[in-house]
């Protein structure tokens, strides 16, 4: 196995402990043993666990964003996109039986506090995902389909708050009910 090809199983691999097990339960040792490389390995590529936490978010953001390609459909009206992404994120939870939540949401509440670079990289990436889910609701608002009284900046922030929540609610529940609630009224009433 080349170099790059060592740390990308790192980072894949690191990606699925950190993402069920959390970052805390999961040692180096883990790590490494999940991935069959040496422990060495790690260190001949990540200078510490918490500077490959910040890759694996950035692998798990780039992951995600294919699922946001649906938002960026302009063939699709701005509500449609959006319920589509929806659509895809509530199966995207489905298949892992609600098991691990978002690693973005569950970095948040287990990391922030205790590394910064983490609590900023959770801010840069939920911004990221503000600044897609704003730029659908602008163009539903000009068009009329979503309501107009609130800046689209303000709504898109908290549409991506509670959506977290109804994430952390349906992972606790083992349900996609909370997710399917939050898109009844999130789409049927507060965009509307």
């Amino acid at each position: 196995m080349g170099k790059a090809n060592v740390k990308q199983q790192i980072v894949t691999t690191s990606l699925q402990l950190l993402h069920s097990k959390g970052f805390n339960a999961t040692s180096v040792q883990d790590i490494t043993d999940a991935a069959g490389v040496p422990k060495g390995s790690f260190y001949n590529h990540f200078t510490s666990k918490e500077a490959l936490g910040l890759e694996v978010v950035q692998h798990y953001i780039d992951s995600v964003g294919q699922l946001t390609a649906v938002l960026k459909d302009r063939s699709l009206a701005p509500l449609q996109r959006l319920q589509q992404y929806f659509a895809h994120m509530i199966d995207a939870n489905a298949a892992n039986e609600f098991n691990h939540g978002c690693l973005l949401g569950n970095f948040s509440t287990e990391l922030s506090n205790q590394i910064p670079a983490v609590r900023s990289a959770m801010r840069e990436a939920f911004g990221g995902s503000t600044g897609v889910l704003a730029a659908v609701i602008a163009e539903g608002q000009q068009d009329g389909s979503i309501h107009a009284g609130v800046p689209a900046q303000e709504l898109a922030g908290f549409v991506n708050d509670a959506w977290q929540g109804a994430v952390l609610r349906a992972k606790a529940e083992h349900s996609r009910e909370p997710l399917e609630r939050f898109t009844r009224l999130v789409l049927g009433r507060i965009l509307a």
